[in-house]
């Protein structure tokens, strides 16, 4: 271990780290990579052998001086136990500095992020199965194309802990993907977008502020899943995006513990259908 190696990960590193999650059954998007590296370039590290090879792997992303988000947290299973996994976490946390930190815990390691100072928030339960394309579209319903690109934008900040214009801007633009925004009066009052995976395809972001925006959002994103399996990652605390996945056909399939380190942020989740991603908040 005193020659391995820490730096940020290159985009073909990072490929390394995405296909490690797949092998993990975590089944991140076909291009999650690119888009990924818009929210913080320098927000992915890894541990290196002498032979430059990929030993560990995190991301700490920061979003402006409040708030970073770890996840991708990924020991190659031939060298777990030996140290490398623990070393890249300290430096990782260091990158985040003074930051609150959140992460997405799966269950057998909630406990190992409580020793290190994380307290639990809530669950995010994920749901998956068919979904079916509900009719035509909601005449609210429409593709965010120009000015309405900073509308949502605007709207997605008042639902994150922290900065993330950029990576929205690619998240809801990016290949292997659809976005869609729902417009009322002009305004923004909720967007979605859904992605291609290993396995179907992922809603995240579901942002909407109220049950029949977030269905009617979900309805146009089916379309793009042609009947194929959709999973969708609402947090427990709210009551309506259980019975919305629930409705709609979906099943519990997985769950999460939201923890941060550092003062909890503060946000409603009443207007939170689905989680982004689990690797990046």
């Amino acid at each position: 271990m005193p020659d391995a190696l820490i730096r940020p990960l290159t985009a073909d590193d990072l490929d390394q780290a995405v296909a490690w999650a797949a092998a993990e059954g975590w089944n991140p998007g076909l291009a999650d990579a690119p888009v990924f590296r818009a929210a913080d370039p320098d927000g992915f590290l890894g541990v290196f052998l002498p032979d430059d090879s990929l030993a560990a792997s995190i991301s700490v992303v920061r979003y402006g001086d409040r708030f970073g988000f770890l996840g991708f947290y990924i020991v190659r299973p031939d060298l777990r136990g030996r140290g490398y996994g623990w070393r890249l976490w300290q430096a990782g946390m260091a990158h985040l500095g003074e930051r609150t930190v959140g992460l997405d815990g799966v269950v057998a390691q909630q406990d190992a992020y409580r020793r290190s100072g994380f307290v639990f928030a809530h669950r995010n339960v994920r749901f998956g199965g068919p979904l079916p394309v509900a009719g035509p579209r909601h005449p609210a319903v429409m593709a965010p194309e120009g000015a309405l690109v900073d509308a949502v934008v605007a709207y997605d900040a008042a639902l994150f802990p922290g900065p993330r214009a950029e990576f929205v801007r690619s998240w809801v633009a990016g290949p292997s993907r659809r976005a869609l925004a729902y417009v009322e009066g002009g305004a923004v009052r909720g967007y979605g977008v859904i992605r291609s995976c290993r396995e179907g395809a992922k809603i995240g972001p579901l942002f909407a502020d109220t049950p029949a925006i977030a269905a009617a959002l979900a309805s146009g994103l089916a379309g793009v899943a042609a009947g194929g399996p959709v999973f969708l990652d609402p947090p427990e605390p709210n009551a309506a995006a259980l019975a919305l996945a629930a409705g709609l056909g979906l099943q519990p399939v997985f769950e999460t513990a939201r923890m941060y380190k550092g003062p909890p942020p503060s946000l409603d989740l009443s207007r939170i259908y689905g989680i982004t991603t689990f690797e990046l908040g």
